[in-house]
């Protein structure tokens, strides 16, 4: 593994809480993009996992680290309004911009998803035989059937291509659960969870925010327990001044948690207690409803694969892990996320 992650030319630098953070970690994701680059994804890869766990920084090492091996690079990220055309095709680069400079709204946003597909055929057909094409949470500005649509327009860019190629890889990403399950119902594509980073990993980038922070900063131990690993939940709380409540405060207003709760019946509140001890008492066929909608509020990752490397994108959280809120088949996205869902309950219970 070792081999391969030396072989990165360029470390991404991002901004990270005011703080300029080089790329860390990811070693075994980073072998994947490599391993791919040498034969091209058979399918588009659908990569799901916690909102803020790193998939967009891993996305964009990986877009430095194929232009590297003479890849043609399409990579959109309607979040960030961010397009980046590496085709050496400088009309389609051209267009491509004129696009996105129209599309001031989620609507407009959503159809340039399209546009980017046709981008990639319109590469393809002008003669470029290595390219990656990579959507980047896109789909939460479109319904989940249009989200499998898009899926299924990269699977047919792979396997009926306008011209002969030499590989293509085909990434999307995506925080969104329902529209993953959309798109596994149709099977047009590998549909590989991301979690938050390793213990390891995330400890290098607490120590790159520690060097280049001022004042007093909580132990790496205390933030490890409160964000199980999720570099936006570190950056909040660095936001913050990390101000723990203010973070708790924030995640219950954005996913409006007050109303939410409000909503449940007594049965469900008393389930939801027990999935905070406990996120996998929520897998019964009586509490599915409950969980279903903690999954659409983007609060726990639910049908969790088995633990084997080859099913996940980097490394696996452990089997059951109940400090942090991971179960064997649920997990909470953070300890943050379970202690802001936790609050609101006991407010509303009382």
């Amino acid at each position: 593994m070792s081999s391969s992650v030396n072989r990165v030319k360029n470390r991404v630098r991002f901004r990270f809480a005011g703080l300029e953070i080089e790329f860390v970690d990811r070693e075994k994701a980073l072998k994947q993009v490599f391993e791919w680059s040498e034969k091209g994804t058979w399918n588009p890869i659908v990569v799901f996992g916690p909102e803020g766990c790193g998939k967009t920084a891993w996305l964009r090492q990986s877009v430095e680290i194929l232009k590297d091996l003479g890849y043609s690079v399409i990579y959109f990220n309607p979040m960030m309004r961010e397009f980046i055309a590496e085709v050496k095709i400088e009309d389609i680069k051209q267009r491509a911009l004129e696009v996105l400079k129209r599309s001031t709204s989620g609507y407009t946003l959503a159809r340039f998803a399209w546009s980017v597909v046709d981008f990639a055929r319109e590469v393809i057909r002008l003669g470029r035989k290595r390219l990656a094409i990579i959507i980047d949470d896109a789909f939460q500005f479109i319904g989940s059937k249009e989200a499998s649509f898009i899926v299924k327009g990269m699977l047919e860019l792979i396997e009926y291509p306008p011209e002969n190629y030499d590989r293509i890889i085909a990434i999307a990403a995506t925080s969104e659960g329902f529209s993953r399950v959309e798109i596994g119902r149709h099977r047009w594509a590998d549909i590989m969870p991301m979690w938050n980073m390793s213990r390891k990993g995330f400890e290098e980038l607490y120590e790159q925010v520690h060097k280049k922070s001022s004042g007093l900063i909580p132990s790496f131990e205390d933030i490890w327990r409160l964000t199980g690993g999720n570099p936006e939940m570190l950056e909040n709380l660095v936001r913050f001044n990390w101000v723990v409540d203010r973070v708790v405060e924030r995640i219950i207003k954005s996913k409006k948690l007050e109303s939410f709760t409000a909503s449940l019946s007594i049965d469900e509140k008393k389930w939801l207690l027990e999935s905070v001890e406990d996120p996998d008492t929520l897998f019964t066929r009586e509490r599915m409803s409950l969980l279903n909608k903690l999954v659409e509020l983007n609060l726990v990752i639910d049908d969790i694969p088995w633990r084997k490397e080859y099913l996940w994108i980097d490394e696996p959280p452990l089997e059951k892990d109940l400090e942090l809120g991971v179960g064997k088949l649920v997990a909470w996205q953070t300890p943050l996320h379970r202690e802001a869902v936790k609050r609101v309950l006991k407010e509303s219970i009382s």
